[in-house]
Formats: C-alpha cells, structure tokens, sequence
C-alpha cells in the first residue's frame, strides 16, 4: 500500500513534469497567502518562520472538521486522544505532553481569532466558517500572550462583510452522517456589519458493541457564532463575537488488541479481529456515585461559549489593540476505558472551567526600516474537577478525585525587527512572565461497596507553583533576490510547570512538576521559481530541551507507586521540513510536504521501575539516558488537484494523503507500539463556470485503511487502543450569494 501510493504521487509529478512543454497555455503562479503570524498582514513568502497555511476551502476539501484532523495536512503535527477520550496530546516537531487530565498546559498553543485556549479540552470543538489555519513550529511568545515550546495553531475565522453574502453546505455519508453549516453577513449600516454563522453535526456511528451489536460513535453537536463589526471613526474600529454550542455525541470506543483476563472469576473476552468492535459496562457502585447507569452507553454532554471583545485604535505611526475575552466549558465524559462489559477501568469527567484574558498590544505602521511590536497579556483560569474511575471489578473499589485550580498568568512581551540593509534584517523579542497556579481541596475518595458511603483515601491536600520566566528570540532574515528568502533564529520557549491529578491515594506524596525550558536553533529557506509556479520551503531544526515533561510514576513508602508526571532532566530533539507548491499545468495543482524528527534523552535517570521497586518494596530507578524519545519520526502528505471545464461547467477531481511513521513509545513498552498507516481521501466537484452551487462526491480513508491512532492501558493487562475511522463515503453540496 505505501509503495501504491508513494508511486501515485511520483506519478502525479511526473505526469506535470513531461505535460508542461505539451501545454499552450501558460501555467498560473501559485496563490499567494496572506497571514498574520507576526501580529500584521504579510505574505506568508514573507515570513521567515516554519509556518504551514490552510485556507478554509483546503480544510473543507481535504476533510478536516476538527483540530485533531490538522495532523493529516500539517508536517510533523500529531494530534492524539489522550486513550481515546476528549483531551487531546498535541505534538509539533516531537514536542509534546501526554496527560489524559485537564488541568495542565500544553506544549501547542491553540488560538481563535487571538484567544488562547489554554486548556486542551478546549479545543475540540468544530472548525467551522474558517478563513485560514495557520500552524507555526518552534517555541512562540514574544508576539503572543502565552508561551509554548512545541509551537502554535491559529485559527482565522470569516469576517463580517460589506456586501451582502450567504451560503450554506451540506452533506451525507455512508456512515449515516449528516452535516449542515451555513452563514450570512453583510452591512447594518454604513459604519455597522454583521455576520452569523452556524453548523449541526449528526449521526456518523461506525462501531458497535461486540456482544449486543448496539451501534456507538452518533455525533450530536451544534455551534453558533456571530461578529458585529463596528467603524467607529476612521481610526477606531471595534469588533464583538460571540460563539455556543454543546456536544452531546457518543465517544468513539476502544477495542481490544490483546484478550481480556485480568479477573479470572469473570468471563473472559478475545483480542478483537475487527477494530470497529468495542464494549461497556459498569458497577452499581459507580452509579451510586456518578448517576451513570450499569449498562449504559459512553457519552458526551459539554457545553461551551464565550465573549470576545477586539477594539484597534490609529494613531498614525501606530495602531494600539486590545482583545478581551471570556470562555467556559462545561465537560461531562463517560468513557469505558477497558472496552468490555466489565466493570474493569470506567472514567467519568466532570468539569467547569473559565478562562478569562486581557491582551493590549501597540505595533507600528508603516513600510520603514523598523517595525515593533510591545504588548502585556493577563489570563486567569479557574477549573473544578471531578474524576471518577470505576474499579470496581478489578480493584475492588471505584474513586472520585475532586480538586479546584486556579492559574494567573501576567506578561510584558516585545519584538521588533530592523532592516540592517536592504537584503539583512535583524529580529529580536523578549518575554517576560509571572505565573502562579494553585490547586486546592484535592481529595480521593473511594467506595467499596455499592450503597457505602465514600471514604477519603488522601487527605485533603493543597499546592501550590509560581514561575518567572524569560524567553525570547534573535533572529536573522536575508534576501539576496526578490524570489528567495533565508533565515536564522535563536529562541527559547517555555512550558508552565503543573500538577498531576490522577486518582492518587496521597496528594501530599505527588509534588509539583517544574516548568520544561526549550533552546530551538533553526536555518530555513523559503523560495519562487519557474515564473512563479513552484514554491519551495524547508527548515532545519535543533531542540536542547530542559526538564521535559513526561509520564512516569513516583514512589511513596507508605502506597508503592504512584503515577506522576516528572521531568526528565535534559534531551534534544533534531530534524527538517520540506514543501512543496506546484503550479506545472493550468488547473493542476500539486503539493507535498516531508518532516522528519529524531531525538533522545541525554539525561533521563529519574524513571521509576515499578515491577522492580514493588519487588523490592522501594524504589529503584531506569536510567533512560541515551534511549529514543518515542514519537513519530517520519511524517509525509501531499494533495494533487486538476479542473477543467467541460460545456459550460467546471470539473475538479482531487487526493490528498498522509503517511504516519510508527510511534515507539519508550515508557509503555514494544506491546504499545503504534504501527506506521497511510490516509487517502478523493473528491471531485461539479460546479457551473458562472454560478452560485457546487456538487461534490467525496471518500475518505479511500483505501479502507486499519489503523489505531494510540495504544495504551488504564490498568495493566488491559491492552487498549483507539481506531481511525474506516473507509466513508459521501455527497456534499454548496450553495453561495
């Protein structure tokens, strides 16, 4: 199947190669794409920074409704449900954080229309009404409001309009899936413009209960956002949003890769053959503390909404902006974490959090030699949890762990860049941040019989974390001719240290984890040739990462082993990135991207082995020095689109495709390995050359694909793993005015 598919895209470019000099017409430039990453409006060409761009028209056309679907069209971005739940791992070049819990930071920074959305499950809602994604690697900060080592996405959504504009699209699947989204905008006044715009996901189950054949996997979701632009004077405008919805979707399951024996007074259940089977089940003792019936399904229930508030004032050599902003969720989960019937290892979230920041920034206007930005940002989060595991089957026990957190976060941050010359132009940026987080009231209760009250395992506990930390950027940009540019940096990014909120029998054992530093030192080119048909981007990077943070456990002499995340006191990450933009024939467009990561722990001595020390009733280490840091390390995709017309209509058949490497992850063990799969989705489109609709025929996982997307367990002996979605079908139509 690679070589079926790696042939394919050879092939693609080939045919473009030898049809060039049979074609009468010239081929066009490749379009290009303006982006505000460096906090103004530039071409991307323009930006000497690692940075891939999708248009909304590319997410639609390649299939990517949520962020975690980014993967498939992003190099060296993996996306990960965290055993298959709601909380996604993000990693970008190798740089990530795994944690099935909500109360910590990730490495990416996830951002809409400049909001940052801190906490992961955040972030996993529809991506609808797009304008553009921008993804950019490497440690950001001293443009943004919060920091990150791994890098950041920014979502762009449609602006309001001056012209009256609507549009709608839906479509069908084989899966049984309906999706519906459509919008409307346009002006009140002349100072005054509005824009709507909304969409319903339903159905699409592709799994069923291996023992009752009880379908699981319909989605149930609705979302709701509108902008009120408001020009105020010439030099004064000020924009208003606001967005809601709510999921109440059944979580895609897991399966079993390995039999299920863990309780031998319990029946047993065989490895599964087919990964679209699943199971659940749970205890009465649980529902006595969740409400959750004994049989019933793994659901979501969250709610989400915010206010934004974006105002930018002209002073003539400067535009001063300020972004304001409140977003909550409300997560209720239910998970079955050992795919069975049994009441082995169920999960239940319950969770309220609020997010409010204040970002004010001034940058320059302008076509000088200089341009700067200085700005301050101020966040405040506030979580309460609930988590509660059913255990009772194989523990004995179920547990709910509650605890409140509370994170502030204030920074001052700054760059400016100078042309040196005409040709060199020097960045430079500074970050400063002061942070404080806050955990209180952590309990972990247990009931040990169904109707028995809850008995307090761990004392209430509280905690506490404060940082001051500074990063920043020196960077290089020079451009010897108008159609190629190469750059230079130096930055260092930093992720907040945090607290593992697990079902911890001694929170006062399980300190804090400290903050992870990030060195990034990278040489990149971007460039235009053949009359602007082909651009060409590549990127060479080097990571000496502090104090990573990672899954492990801790030993406490009064329980045995804790599982805890710890950091690892020093590893480095290397590796590249090439795209490719092909414009070779009037109508046929080509692109493909490669990423390549390695990198290993230099110093990692910190690792509890938890057989031996239970054997030895203390704690006794592995020293992972010099082993793999386990991620992906081959990443590769493409897309290969050709129109025509044809009386009077426009034709465009299209593929795009993904390859994922296999993923070793050292702390689980080979058992845990992920296997390497490729993804191929087709469409083609129907549209009249003047007109408002277009039709389209789509599949995606065209070749019907077996594939997990993680392997993990909850407890052991119970081998879990969470599957891509099988070959799906369908037909999409679009109607615009």
């Amino acid at each position: 199947m690679k070589r079926y598919l790696l042939s394919a895209a050879a092939g693609a470019l080939l045919v473009g190669t030898s049809s060039v000099a049979l074609a009468e017409e010239a081929p066009s430039e490749v379009d290009a794409v303006v982006v505000t990453a460096q906090k103004r409006e530039q071409a991307a060409q323009d930006v000497g920074v690692a940075l891939t761009v999708l248009s909304g028209d590319d997410l639609a056309q390649r299939g990517v409704a949520t962020v975690n679907q980014l993967q498939n069209s992003v190099p060296s971005l993996e996306i990960t449900p965290q055993f298959g739940s709601g909380n996604p791992g993000f990693r970008l070049r190798g740089v990530g954080f795994d944690d099935y819990a909500s109360n910590n930071t990730a490495t990416v920074g996830v951002y809409v229309d400049e909001v940052a959305y801190p906490i992961q499950a955040q972030t996993q809602g529809l991506l609808f009404d797009i304008a553009r994604v921008e993804v950019l690697r490497g440690p950001q900060g001293t443009l943004y409001g919060r920091n990150t080592t791994g890098g950041a996405i920014n979502f762009v959504t449609n602006a309001p309009t001056r012209e009256r504009r609507a549009g709608a699209t839906a479509q069908f699947d084989s899966h049984d899936g309906f999706k519906a989204e459509g919008y409307v905008a346009g002006p009140i006044s002349d100072a005054l413009r509005f824009r709507v715009a909304g969409v319903v996901d339903q159905g699409g189950a592709w799994q069923k209960n291996r023992a009752t054949g009880e379908s699981l996997g319909d989605r149930d979701i609705v979302a709701l956002r509108g902008q009120l632009v408001w020009e105020a004077t010439d030099k004064l405008d000020v924009t208003l949003s606001a967005h809601g919805g709510y999921d109440r979707s059944e979580p895609n399951g897991l399966y079993l890769f390995g039999p299920l024996t863990y309780n031998g007074a319990l029946p047993a259940v065989p490895a599964d053959r087919d990964r679209t089977h699943t199971g659940w089940g749970g205890s009465s003792a649980f529902a006595q503390l969740t409400g959750i019936g004994v049989g019933q399904k793994p659901f979501r229930d969250n709610e989400s909404w915010g206010v934004g508030l974006k105002a930018n004032y002209d002073f003539d050599v400067a535009t001063l902006t300020s972004i304001t902003s409140y977003e909550t969720l409300r997560r209720r989960e239910f998970n079955d974490w050992d795919a069975s019937q049994h009441a082995y290892a169920g999960t239940y979230f319950d969770t309220d959090a609020k997010v409010f920041s204040q970002e004010v920034r001034l940058a320059s206007n302008g076509e000088g030699r200089l341009h700067w930005l200085v700005g301050a940002y101020y966040s405040h989060e506030k979580l309460d949890e609930a988590f509660y595991s059913d255990f009772f089957q194989s523990l004995g026990f179920d547990t709910a762990t509650t605890y409140e957190q509370k994170a502030r976060s204030a920074s001052v941050f700054g760059q400016l860049e100078y042309a040196l010359t005409d040709k060199l132009t020097l960045i430079a940026g500074l970050r400063g941040e002061d942070e404080k987080r806050e955990q209180g009231d952590y309990v972990t209760a247990g009931v040990t019989a169904p109707g028995a009250p809850p008995v307090d395992f761990s004392p209430p506990a509280d905690k506490s974390l404060k940082n001051r930390s500074v990063s920043g950027k020196l960077g290089l940009e020079y451009r010897p001719s108008d159609d190629l540019l190469v750059y230079a940096s130096l930055s260092k990014g930093t992720k907040s240290g945090g607290f593992t909120a697990y079902n911890v029998p001694n929170a006062s054992a399980v300190g804090a984890f400290k903050p992870e530093t990030l060195w990034a030192y990278e040489l990149g080119f971007k460039s235009e040739f053949a009359d602007g048909t082909v651009q060409l981007n590549g990127a060479v990077f080097y990571y000496d990462y502090r104090d990573q943070q990672v899954q492990s456990a801790i030993w406490n002499p009064l329980t045995g082993p804790i599982g805890a995340i710890v950091n690892a006191q020093k590893s480095h990450i290397y590796g590249g990135e090439l795209e490719l933009n092909w414009r070779p024939l009037p109508g046929l467009r080509i692109s493909q991207s490669l990423g390549y990561k390695t990198g290993e722990f230099d110093e990692y001595n910190n690792d509890l082995d938890i057989a031996a020390s239970v054997a030895a009733n203390a704690p006794r280490y592995i020293n992972r020095s010099g082993a793999k840091v386990g991620f992906a390390p081959l990443s590769y995709g493409g897309q290969v689109a050709y129109s025509w017309s044809v009386g009077g209509f426009e034709v465009e058949a299209e593929t795009n495709y993904a390859f994922h490497d296999e993923v070793k992850p050292l702390l689980l063990g080979p058992r845990y390995n992920v296997d390497s799969y490729w993804i191929a989705n087709a469409s083609i489109t129907l549209s009249p050359a003047k007109g408002p609709w277009s039709v389209s025929l789509f599949a995606r996982n065209l070749l019907d694909e077996k594939y997990d997307l993680t392997r993990n367990f909850f407890l052991p002996g119970i081998d879990i793993a969470a599957s891509g979605e099988p070959r799906v079908w369908g037909v999409r139509g679009s109607l615009k005015y």
